[in-house]
């Protein structure tokens, strides 16, 4: 691979790290901690919290009409995306064994916290649990189609896509024949030394 991609995917590496020393920072400005997949913040501030609380009654009198008359059609989602957590979940179990594909931690991509935040109602938690259900499902999915993706057909495309995956950057060049003829089996074997792209 070109030495000034493996350069840059070095340093966007660096970068992630520097961004989670900073992120780290910002949760001890709010003052809260993580036990056990639970988020605790200080008690003064979770009183705080609970004081900006918005009231059931009052969120609803307060809302926009149409956004509470289009909630029925965001929720219906909710369906498909349950459908969609089953296959993906069978699927790597059936396939990716096979492939010598190591499985996609559901529980690194599905995160449930905003339950612990004081200064939400049932309803505001209800929209927090929907949203980090499909994000969280959908950064799962890619992960999934990724891994596939670097089995199968590790090509890189003629035209640059947006957002592309954390292993795209490895894949062959478009019309590199003899690459991907002769690295194939290399990059297949990366999953065997761990290198999945995170």
């Amino acid at each position: 691979m070109n030495r000034q991609i493996d350069e840059l995917i070095i340093r966007i590496k660096e970068l992630e790290e520097e961004l989670e020393l900073e992120l780290k920072k910002k949760r001890e400005e709010f003052h809260f901690v993580i036990e056990e997949k639970r988020v605790r913040f200080a008690e003064e501030v979770a009183r705080q919290q609970r004081r900006l609380k918005s009231g059931l009654f009052r969120y609803l009198v307060e809302s926009k009409p149409l956004n509470v008359l289009t909630a029925p059609v965001i929720y219906s989602g909710l369906a498909i995306f349950v459908l969609l957590d089953l296959f993906l979940t069978i699927y790597q179990f059936i396939c990716f064994p096979i492939y010598g594909i190591p499985r996609v931690r559901r529980s690194e991509y599905l995160l449930f916290d905003r339950e612990d935040l004081p200064y939400l109602n049932i309803i505001e938690k209800f929209n927090c649990f929907y949203c980090s259900y499909g994000n969280g499902l959908a950064a799962y999915f890619r992960e999934i189609a990724a891994r596939t993706e670097q089995y199968w057909c590790p090509i890189k495309h003629a035209r640059r896509i947006k957002a592309a995956h954390s292993s795209y950057a490895r894949f062959f060049e478009y019309g590199d024949a003899e690459s991907y003829r002769k690295g194939l089996e290399r990059l297949r074997g990366e999953f065997e030394k761990g290198k999945t792209g995170k």
